[in-house]
């Protein structure tokens, strides 16, 4: 009977994974095989250029800065959202009445689009009307208008990272909370009557246990870090300073109009979202079972 359900479940499942299979199978095998063999040009040239777009692209220094950055926004992104996302699951687990309105305050930024979400951060860092400005001087922080998107590098990283895990965070703190559903109550009183504090409470039971939800939350953050485009390129526009490879990848493309080399960063970015999210998996999950 169980192999029965089963098998049904397979059945009436099989349709709806080929259709998410051919979205995102056949995208990348266009993506591929243009790779390696479209050139820089407008004609509908096909012939095999092998390993000639992605030489190119990498011999681009603002190309090759925009990995940079994206590495930085993935490590800096990935980390911050997963412990804030761990903190703010931990305290909407507590039953009160203010959970469901906290609850939908810390889910709203996930829910705007990017795009809205960036030119709010925009008016917020203006230099001369932004309440970014008015806020630190009024504490004594600073004594005139700042440009903080302006030449500074790394400032621009920071403030782009900054409206990066404002998004991310929400969707971690969701999955993580979801996974702090999960554990029963009577492993905490089983501690609490062996003596274990607080902390031994969320070092050995909380935290081993919440390791698929971390996962999850963890591959969410990594991928939303490699694709970032919206942020850095409303914020700080086409600045190769601050640019990630979806920005460049888009320059390229559309505004050098060299579809080999966009293709050949796209191909980059897929292989390195799956292969960082199998890795992750890798280490990172442990199937728990209560």
């Amino acid at each position: 009977m169980r192999s029965q359900r089963q098998r049904l479940a397979y059945i009436l499942l099989a349709p709806l994974a080929l259709f998410i299979g051919a979205l995102t199978l056949y995208p990348t095998a266009v993506t591929t095989v243009e790779a390696f063999f479209r050139e820089y040009s407008l004609v509908n040239n096909h012939n095999f250029v092998g390993l000639k777009n992605f030489h190119d692209a990498f011999s681009t220094p603002a190309i090759r800065q925009s990995f940079v950055n994206t590495g930085i926004y993935v490590l800096s992104g990935t980390v911050l959202s997963v412990v804030l996302g761990i903190a703010f699951a931990l305290l909407l687990r507590q039953r009160s009445r203010w959970r469901a309105p906290l609850l939908a305050l810390v889910v709203l930024p996930w829910a705007l689009p990017p795009v809205v979400e960036a030119l709010l951060w925009s008016r917020i860092y203006d230099p001369t009307f932004g309440p970014l400005n008015g806020v630190l001087k009024s504490i004594g922080l600073i004594s005139h208008n700042q440009v903080w998107l302006g030449s500074n590098r790394w400032e621009a990283l920071v403030l782009i990272e900054l409206v990066q895990v404002w998004q991310t965070t929400p969707l971690c703190v969701l999955l993580i909370l979801a996974a702090l559903q999960l554990i029963p109550s009577e492993l905490y009183e089983a501690g609490a009557v062996d003596g274990a504090s607080a902390w031994h409470g969320f070092r050995y039971i909380t935290l081993p246990l919440l390791r698929p939800g971390i996962t999850i939350a963890m591959v969410a953050a990594i991928t939303a870090s490699l694709n970032i485009f919206d942020q850095p390129y409303i914020l700080t526009g086409d600045a190769s300073a601050s640019a990630s490879v979806g920005v460049q990848t888009y320059l390229v493309s559309f505004q050098n109009l060299n579809f080999g080399e966009g293709y050949a960063l796209s191909l980059i970015m897929t292989l390195a979202t799956a292969a960082i999210s199998l890795l992750v998996l890798r280490l990172v999950y442990r199937r728990v079972e209560f």
